[in-house]
């Protein structure tokens, strides 16, 4: 129990790779998918606005982004056409927000979030 964190009776199919990560030995700790992905935004984050303030809907649409990387392993160019990216714009939008490259924010941050 003292290796393990955040146990519920609720499971989720991303925390399998968890379970993986510690069953292989490439975690010490065995701790929720979801969590994992916070805590790896948290740092991707701080390490983007080192060079990059994000404006305030920039952070919003990269927090869309990291809740959907935690709940379904990664993201892809359609899910902006689906809940919750569509209700605020959809593909068209986050491309106005990210005019220098949406596909290279979307491979950074599914690396760097489910590392």
């Amino acid at each position: 129990k003292s290796k393990v964190k955040g146990a519920s009776s609720k499971r989720i199919l991303t925390d399998l790779v968890s379970l993986v990560r510690f069953a292989t030995h490439q975690d010490n700790e065995l701790v929720p998918f979801p969590e994992r992905v916070n805590t790896n935004f948290k740092v991707w984050l701080a390490q983007q606005e080192k060079r990059k303030k994000f404006t305030d809907e920039q952070r919003h649409w990269l927090e869309m982004i990291r809740d959907h990387v935690a709940a379904n392993l990664g993201v892809d160019r359609d899910d902006f056409e689906y809940a919750p990216f569509a209700q605020k714009g959809g593909l068209g939008r986050v491309h106005q927000l990210f005019p220098e490259g949406l596909q290279t924010i979307i491979e950074t941050l599914n690396m760097a979030l489910v590392a």
